[in-house]
């Protein structure tokens, strides 16, 4: 694998840095609670108050406290184990790798752009560096011209590229649904709050549902760099698909008022995302694969 060495001291980097942030989200302590805040916008939004994230509103502070369980329990674990064995040379782990660097890049990028500055914000540029440049150099580790024969010929491709593709319109247009009255009405989004942006929608049309829509077409149509995409897609959607679900659950245990459609939408895809992981590891050929 080409450039692992390099891979590996930022993957053990990034394990080092997203366990001491996980845990100061989810152990910190201080505040005096919540407390209503008149943002610049006029709305009224309830703050923390308390953690790591008090100046956070509710909304987002349970969303962070959500991914920060998620990284503890899924891709911290996830992201050595298919580190240990990606370097043993299994091809299934270095897709598990290249998919796992993913969701730390669009994990930390959020942190870094959404979140209200708090001590660990330096922790969350270099854990969005490392993710970027770790992820970076995985997707150019791969043999574009022979990836294709690594997997099956029979390989549902319709069913992993139409399930992308989907996921590519039903994101856009949930956001877009969300963002459109907002426009034409001059008025604030819903879910604002005392931020300046619509940080993860911005990402996520800017980045995901064009990266989605496109690797879906490109495996539907065989093309090589489909199945790389494709492994990517899935793997990465799995584990970001995981933590909304378990953001969703811990805002609804915060009080936190969501679209039925979001809290309908966002556990489904998740579901049938763990099916299309398996459809796809076990349509893997070879276990290695020089770079």
């Amino acid at each position: 694998m080409k450039n692992f060495k390099i891979i590996r001291a930022l993957a053990i980097l990034i394990v080092v840095l997203s366990l001491a942030s996980s845990l100061a989200g989810l152990l910190s302590t201080g505040g005096n609670g919540q407390y209503a805040f008149r943002a610049i916008n006029g709305s009224t939004v309830q703050i923390q108050g308390t953690g790591l994230y008090r100046n956070d509103s509710v909304s987002v502070a349970a969303q962070g406290i959500a991914s920060d369980l998620i990284t503890l329990a899924v891709g911290i674990p996830l992201l050595a184990s298919s580190l240990y064995f990606a370097g043993k040379g299994s091809f299934r782990s270095r897709l598990l790798l290249t998919g796992t660097l993913g969701f730390f890049l669009y994990t930390y990028m959020s942190y870094t752009f959404l979140w209200m500055y708090n001590p660990f914000f330096i922790v969350y540029v270099l854990l969005m560096s490392c993710s970027l440049f770790a992820f970076i150099l995985s997707m150019m580790s791969f043999d574009i011209e022979t990836i294709k024969s690594m997997f099956k010929n029979d390989m549902p491709v319709r069913l992993l590229g139409g399930f992308q593709i989907f996921i590519a319109i039903a994101v856009g247009l949930l956001w877009l649904g969300k963002i459109a009255p907002s426009i034409v009405a001059g008025t604030v989004p819903a879910g604002l709050d005392h931020y300046t942006t619509l940080v993860i929608q911005a990402m996520d049309l800017g980045i995901v549902v064009p990266a989605a829509l496109m690797s879906g077409i490109l495996l539907v149509r065989k093309r090589p760099y489909g199945y790389l995409l494709s492994s990517v897609i899935i793997i990465k959607g799995i584990t970001m698909l995981t933590a909304i679900s378990a953001m969703i659950i811990n805002q609804a245990l915060c009080g936190v008022a969501m679209s039925p459609m979001e809290t309908a939408l966002f556990p489904a895809l998740n579901i049938f995302a763990f099916i299309c992981l398996a459809i796809l590891m076990k349509s893997v050929v070879g276990t290695h694969k020089p770079a």
